[in-house]
C-alpha cells in the first residue's frame, strides 16, 4: 500500500497544467518507474500525485519539412526503439533506450520521466546532449523552451519549477552527409542495472577532418555533461589515432567521477577513457570515416 495523501488524474494537458498549478507540491507520475519506488520507500515528498499517464498531448514522434524532430515527453522507450524516425535520424537515442532495464520497464517508462528525474545515470541524457535537444515546457505562464544541456542542475535536480510540465523534446535537423553517432553503456550487469558509466558521441567529418565532435557522459560528474575540452581538441583536427589520443587526454579536464559502491573513482576514469575511444571510433565509422 502506497502512502498517497492526494491523487489527481489529469484528463488532458490543460487539466494537468491546472492541477499542477493548484497543487505545486504534487509530483507528476507518467510511467511510474521512478515515482513508485519513492512511494514504496515512503518518501513523504511524493505523497501528493498528479497522474499524466497516457495523455495524447504528451505522446508521438514527428518530423517536419525542415528535418526537425519532436518527441512527446510521455513517449515510452519501447516506442523510441521501434520508431523508424528515431532509428534513422537519432540512432544513438534508440540505442540508449534499448539499454534501459528490461522490456516490461521499457514498455511503461517515459523519455520525459527519465530526464526530469535528474539522475546523472539517465541513459537518455547523453544522446539528448549530443543531438542538441531542447525541452518544451508548459505552465500557466505559457510555453518556454530550454536546452537539455544545462537542464540538470545537480544530483536529482533539474531546471523545472513547481507547476511546470515537460511536454516534448525537440531535435534540430542534422547535416545529411558525413555525420555519425554512437552510444555505449557500461553496467555491472547487462540487464536491469543502471550505468556505471554511460556515453554518446556525434561527429561531423569532411575531407579527413573533424568539423565537429560532440561527446557526452553520464555518471562522470554530478550531472550528465558535454565534454567541452575534449570536443575542442578535435575541432578541425585530422581524423586519426593521434587526435583520438588528444581528445581522451583533454577529456580528463571535463569529468569528475566519484567513488561509490558501484565503482571506484580510478576505475571510472579508466572506463571513461576506454569508452570514449570506442564511442568516438564507432561514430566516425558511422560517418564513413576510419580511426
Amino acid at each position: 500500500m502506497f502512502d498517497i495523501e492526494t491523487y489527481h488524474r489529469a484528463a488532458n494537458l490543460q487539466d494537468a497544467v491546472t492541477l499542477t498549478a493548484t497543487h505545486p507540491d504534487a509530483r507528476l507520475i507518467a510511467g511510474g518507474t521512478d515515482v513508485l519506488i519513492q512511494l514504496h520507500h515512503l518518501n513523504d515528498k511524493y505523497r501528493h500525485v498528479v497522474d499524466i499517464h497516457g495523455l495524447d498531448e504528451l505522446r508521438g514522434i514527428t518530423r517536419n519539412d525542415h528535418g526537425d524532430i519532436r518527441i512527446g515527453s510521455g513517449t515510452t522507450f519501447t516506442e523510441l526503439i521501434e520508431s523508424p524516425l528515431i532509428q534513422q535520424y537519432l540512432p544513438s537515442l534508440a540505442a540508449a533506450a534499448a539499454s534501459i532495464a528490461g522490456p516490461q520497464i521499457r514498455n511503461v517508462a517515459t523519455y520525459g520521466g527519465n530526464i526530469c528525474n535528474g539522475a546523472t545515470s539517465a541513459d537518455s541524457a547523453t544522446p539528448s546532449l549530443i543531438y542538441d535537444a531542447s525541452l518544451e515546457i508548459i505552465s500557466t505562464q505559457g510555453t518556454r523552451f530550454t536546452p537539455v544541456r544545462g537542464f540538470h542542475t545537480g544530483p536529482g535536480k533539474v531546471a523545472l519549477s513547481p507547476g511546470e510540465i515537460a511536454v516534448a523534446f525537440h531535435f534540430p535537423a542534422q547535416p545529411t552527409t558525413g555525420t555519425g553517432s554512437a552510444h555505449f553503456k557500461y553496467a555491472m550487469r547487462d540487464a536491469m542495472d543502471i550505468a556505471t558509466i554511460g556515453c554518446a558521441a556525434w561527429c561531423h567529418i569532411a575531407d579527413g577532418v573533424f568539423r565537429e565532435l560532440r561527446l557526452a557522459f553520464g555518471v562522470a560528474a554530478p550531472t550528465p555533461i558535454r565534454c567541452e575540452h575534449a570536443e575542442l581538441a578535435a575541432q578541425n583536427a585530422p581524423v586519426n589515432a593521434q587526435t583520438l589520443s588528444a581528445v581522451c587526454e583533454a577529456l580528463l579536464q571535463d569529468v569528475s567521477p566519484r567513488s561509490s559502491w558501484r565503482a571506484a573513482k580510478d576505475f571510472r576514469l579508466h572506463l571513461i577513457k576506454t569508452m570514449a575511444q570506442r564511442v568516438i571510433s564507432d561514430a566516425v565509422a558511422h560517418a564513413g570515416g576510419v580511426l
